[in-house]
């Protein structure tokens, strides 16, 4: 339990009616998770406008409000505080109440549209792996020392984040390696981290849904960066268009990677299979268990960072040799035939061209490509032609079907994406609208050392319709199929 003027500690607020010398039990910003002793902050979201639930959390039980605008009536005794903006003073509030956790270990944040999950997994599996106690926070999964928690968002919000690296401060943790969310960034949930370091991997078309513009969707990622304390370093992809943009206004340490242009860390494909890619690592020749150039990246990053960090480059590379990637990321088996399946995220355009583009450079001759593909409901509808027609430049056959329609229309979600098929590509798509059905298909279209990929879902379990969640695994659907067809 913290007194009101603890949890206001370098707030800017531009007016306090009471005295903040009240105890509070608890920071919430959902009314109906209001317990009595609670300090409530409404804070304006992109559908719910946390004001119109003052009074709730008032007659609930909090005590203390901090908000951008009064309530036209007030009941009871409670402290109020006006900010310029609520979202910001939630992450302060949020890191002070539970003791500014991030301070008391090095917080490591990724971002970028591709790769973050796959870094930040490495990282924190690399790091155990040299004996260090440390936490994890992506898209897959949470996890304390190898305790699972499972994750909701890809950067939880700014009370359920300060929590969980409180509890990994409380067990020990040196390092936490998190994704950092564009959404995350624009809606001020890392307000109040401290970061130990920042890395960069890549910026394509994704989330215009919600930024709008990709102006608007670089300037969130870049204002990272921006923020990173002169302590910190900043890494950043090279060779990508957008890697030196991040760096621009920085104070932090500025160091890059890349396989192309010239870099503080470089790698060089030598082999690229199906069973590993093998790499030169600033003049050291190391065989890895993961695939693909665009894991070339992934594997680069997590070593630049391991070595700005400070470890032993032998032994990164020793254990890095050992690990393999987040699950859904290139996840493949081999039917009792010899069709390859390969089951994999990638559900922005730029995602789909490098897993195809990885499986043309390895397949060895005349394998056709099949590939199951979906875009998510409610979701930016601008880049489902462009996967569509991504997906038929780099495939022999190509099935649309359903990803999690949410609360669209399947059917209409499938033909957004056939508006980019070219009229030479049709005769060789299929629309499927029933996933598993899709997946069928395309495994039956197969012969013996074809490829069936199927993209999109990666390591989700479930399929959204309607708002509902059912049981839905790619990989399981595979392995059923792969079975029935022995």
């Amino acid at each position: 339990m913290k007194y009101l003027s603890d949890i206001i500690e370098g707030l800017a607020f531009t007016e306090l009616q009471g005295s903040a010398d009240i105890e509070i039990t608890a920071i919430v910003f959902d009314s109906r998770r209001v317990i009595p002793g609670s300090l409530f902050v409404a804070v304006k979201g992109t559908v719910v406008d946390g004001h119109d639930y003052i009074l709730q959390a008032i007659n609930d039980g909090a005590v203390a409000v901090i908000c951008e605008e009064l309530p036209s009536r007030v009941t009871g005794e409670v402290d109020f505080l006006m900010v310029a903006d609520s979202s910001v003073a939630l992450g302060i509030v949020s890191a002070n109440f539970y003791d500014n956790p991030s301070a008391k270990l090095k917080l490591i944040g990724v971002t970028g549209t591709n790769g973050k999950t796959t870094i930040a997994t490495l990282l924190y599996k690399l790091f155990s792996d040299l004996g260090y106690k440390c936490g994890l926070l992506s898209t897959v999964e949470n996890q304390i020392n190898g305790e699972i928690i499972p994750a909701t968002h890809t950067t939880p919000d700014p009370v359920e984040l300060n929590k969980l690296l409180s509890e990994m401060v409380e067990k020990g943790c040196d390092y936490c390696f998190m994704e950092v969310s564009s959404h995350a960034i624009a809606q001020h949930r890392i307000v109040g981290l401290s970061f130990t370091g920042g890395i960069f991997s890549n910026l394509t078309h994704d989330h215009l849904d919600y930024h709008k513009t990709f102006a608007e969707y670089l300037k969130a990622k870049k204002t990272f960066f921006d923020e990173l304390p002169a302590n910190a370093f900043a890494l950043t992809n090279i060779d990508d268009k957008n890697g030196s943009v991040m760096l621009q206004n920085t104070k932090a340490h500025k160091k890059s990677y890349g396989l192309k242009s010239m870099a503080d860390y470089k790698a060089r494909i030598l082999e690229n299979q199906f069973e590993g890619l093998l790499l030169q690592i600033d003049s050291d020749e190391v065989w890895f268990k993961m695939v693909g150039t665009f894991n070339a990246y992934n594997l680069l990053a997590v070593y630049a960072t391991a070595m700005l960090l400070e470890q032993d480059k032998t032994a990164i590379l020793t254990s890095l040799s050992k690990l393999t990637g987040a699950r859904g990321r290139f996840d493949y088996i081999v039917s009792p035939n010899k069709i390859i399946g390969i089951v994999d995220y990638a559900h922005s355009p730029d995602a789909v061209q490098n897993i195809l583009s990885t499986i043309h450079d390895i397949r060895k001759g005349n394998e056709k490509v099949i590939t199951v593909i979906g875009c998510g409901g409610d979701r930016d509808k601008t880049k489902r032609p462009i996967m569509a027609k991504t997906a038929c430049e780099w495939s022999d056959r190509v099935i649309l079907t359903s990803d999690n329609p949410r609360s669209e229309d399947p059917a209409q979600i499938i033909k957004d994406m056939e508006e980019g098929i070219d009229p030479a590509f049709k005769r060789f798509t299929l629309s499927i609208v029933d996933r598993r059905e899709a997946i069928k298909t395309a495994c039956m279209l197969a012969k013996p050392g074809d490829i069936v990929l199927v993209a999109g879902k990666g390591h989700e379990k479930y399929q959204e319709v309607k708002g509902v969640r059912s049981h839905f695994d790619d990989m399981e659907e595979l392995t059923n199929v792969f079975g029935d067809l022995a």
